[in-house]
C-alpha cells in the first residue's frame, strides 16, 4: 500500500529536478542582439565625445560613470546571447553564470544609481538657493561615484568568488542550478540588497521629479532654459520608472523560485519569462542613454554637433565639387 505514494514522490521529485525554465529564449536572444547592435555605436560615439569634451562639473562625473556602466553591460550581452541560444561551450556557459551575468547586474544597478544622481543634480542646478550642495561639487561627485562602485562590488563580487557545485552538462543551464548552500544564500541576499538600493534611488528620483514639476507649475514666468530642463527631468524620470520598476516587481518572487521557496514548475517558468521580459526592458536604456548625454550636458552636445556639422559640410562640398569641375571644363 505504501509503494505507489513512494513511487509518486520519486517521480514528482525527479520531475521537479528536471524543471527547465529557460528553453524558450529564442525571441529574447533576437531582441538582445538588436539592443547590442543598436547601443554599441552610440556608446562608442559617446566615449569619443567625452574624451574630447571638458569635464569640470559634478554632472560630467555622473554621466561618465553612467557611460562606463553602459559599456560594461553592452560588452557582457554577447555572453548572455550565446548562453541563451544554447550554442556556447559548457565552460563559457559556466563563465557567464559566474562572471558576465554578475557584471550585468553590477552595471544595471550602477546605471540606476547614476541616472538618479543626474536627475537630482539637474533639479538642484535650477534651484539658486541650493547651488552649494556637495552633490554638485566635482570632487564630491567623484568620491560618491567611487563609493557606489565599491558598494556594488562588495555586494556582487562574492557571487563570483563563492564555490559552485558540479552539475551534468546540459543545453539549457540555469545559473541557479550551480549554486548551493552559502552561494545561494548570498545570491538571494545580494538581490534583496540591490532591490533596497533601487527603492532608495526611486524615492529620491520621485521626490526630485515632484519638486521639479511643482516648481515649474508654480511659476508663470519660467525662463526657457529652466522650462526645458524641468521637462527633461520629468521625461527622464518617466523613462527610469518604465525601464526599471517592472523588473523589480518581478525580481523578488523570481528569487523565491530560485531559492526553492516556490517549487511549482509552471509557476517557476512563468516567473522566469516575466523576469527575462522585464530585464530586457531594463537593458533598453543602453540605446537611449546617449540622448541623456546630449540633452543634459552642453559640452558633449557641442562636441557632437560640431562633428555632425563638419560631416554635413564635407558631404555638401563633395557634392558640389563635381559640379564645379564640370563648369570649369565647360568654360575651358
Amino acid at each position: 500500500m505504501t509503494s505507489p505514494p513512494s513511487n509518486f514522490s520519486a517521480d514528482s521529485a525527479k520531475e521537479q529536478q528536471q524543471c527547465i525554465v529557460n528553453d524558450q529564449m529564442g525571441p529574447f536572444t533576437v531582441l538582445y542582439i538588436l539592443i547590442f547592435i543598436s547601443s554599441l555605436p552610440g556608446n562608442m560615439l559617446s566615449v569619443w565625445a567625452f574624451i574630447r569634451s571638458p569635464r569640470a562639473k559634478g554632472l560630467s562625473v555622473y554621466l561618465v560613470n553612467l557611460l562606463a556602466a553602459d559599456l560594461m553591460l553592452t560588452l557582457a550581452l554577447p555572453f548572455k546571447i550565446l548562453k541563451d541560444l544554447g550554442v556556447a561551450p559548457w565552460g563559457l556557459m559556466v563563465f557567464h553564470c559566474q562572471a558576465s551575468a554578475v557584471t550585468m547586474y553590477i552595471s544595471l544597478y550602477a546605471s540606476i544609481s547614476f541616472i538618479d544622481f543626474i536627475i537630482i543634480h539637474c533639479y538642484l542646478q535650477d534651484c539658486t538657493s541650493q547651488r552649494l550642495l556637495p552633490l554638485q561639487d566635482f570632487g564630491f561627485a567623484r568620491l560618491l561615484s567611487v563609493v557606489i562602485w565599491l558598494l556594488l562590488l562588495l555586494i556582487m563580487v562574492p557571487n563570483m568568488a563563492l564555490p559552485i557545485q558540479q552539475v551534468q552538462v546540459q543545453q539549457f543551464l540555469s545559473c541557479s542550478a550551480l549554486k548551493k548552500g552559502i552561494s545561494m544564500h548570498w545570491h538571494a541576499l545580494s538581490i534583496f540588497l540591490c532591490t533596497a538600493l533601487f527603492l532608495n534611488a526611486s524615492v529620491a528620483t520621485l521626490i526630485s521629479t515632484i519638486l521639479s514639476l511643482k516648481r515649474l507649475l508654480g511659476k508663470c514666468n519660467v525662463p526657457g532654459h529652466a522650462m526645458k530642463m524641468q521637462r527633461g527631468i520629468a521625461a527622464l524620470a518617466v523613462a527610469y520608472m518604465i525601464s526599471f520598476v517592472p523588473y523589480h516587481v518581478v525580481r523578488t518572487p523570481y528569487t523565491l523560485a530560485q531559492t526553492k521557496v516556490i517549487t511549482d514548475c509552471q509557476t517557476k517558468r512563468q516567473l522566469f519569462l516575466a523576469k527575462e521580459s522585464t530585464f530586457l526592458l531594463a537593458t533598453l536604456h543602453l540605446c537611449f542613454d546617449p540622448l541623456i548625454y546630449f540633452y543634459f550636458y552642453s559640452p558633449f552636445r557641442q562636441t557632437v554637433s560640431k562633428v555632425l556639422w563638419c560631416c554635413k559640410s564635407q558631404t555638401i562640398n563633395d557634392l558640389e565639387e563635381p559640379t564645379t569641375t564640370a563648369q570649369k571644363e565647360v568654360l575651358v
